[in-house]
């Protein structure tokens, strides 16, 4: 990384993290009725897993998955291995059966403002995501049907769409905060 590079990222912040500061975290403190900034939620980090059974007869397909998620997220992905056999399913222990990314710190919110503002829109009779998707603990579980919503996959490489699961990791106490946290950072939900 040269010095040109590190003087023009130096004072780069994210537009979520921006919004979070100055709009989203005095809102916060309002509603949930809190007197200091640090017990206000905030998002931690997020992690996108997609599975790839396909990987036990052909490797090529974990390869494709993994330059994909590699493109979507902008940082390097891992590789998820089977802990155990089980011979119903023809997987044997440390078979590769997926990939995975954890995104923190502005790689994160760069990624939660491509997710919100290009990628929902293009998800097929999209009317919002269900509220019952929160864990319990302020976390939430998202599933994805198509990679293709994101446009920095390409199409001719990945002939075959694969399923992803999103994880919004928040600092929330309960399922409240966290929703409270992401529907003020544009996240959509249905209209109950």
């Amino acid at each position: 990384m040269t010095t040109e590079t590190k003087k023009t990222t130096k004072g780069y912040e994210p537009r979520i993290k921006t919004l979070y500061n100055g709009k989203v975290l005095p809102a916060l403190m309002k509603d949930l009725g809190l007197k200091s900034v640090m017990a206000a939620p905030k998002l931690e980090k997020i992690v996108i897993n997609i599975g790839v059974p396909e990987a036990r007869e052909d490797i090529k397909v974990l390869d494709i998955c993994k330059d994909d998620l590699t493109s979507i997220a902008g940082q390097a992905t891992q590789i998820r291995r089977a802990k155990k056999s089980i011979s119903n399913f023809k997987l044997r222990e440390g078979m590769p059966i997926g990939v995975r990314v954890t995104l923190r710190g502005n790689r994160m919110y760069d990624f939660f403002d491509r997710f919100i503002s290009i990628a929902c829109p293009r998800i097929r009779d999209f009317q919002g995501f269900n509220e019952k998707c929160f864990d319990g603990k302020g976390n939430l579980n998202l599933g994805i049907k198509e990679h293709y919503i994101f446009p920095e996959v390409d199409v001719e490489k990945s002939p075959k769409p694969h399923g992803m699961n999103i994880t919004f990791v928040t600092t929330a106490k309960d399922d409240n905060g966290g929703r409270l946290l992401l529907t003020y950072l544009g996240l959509p939900f249905k209209k109950k």
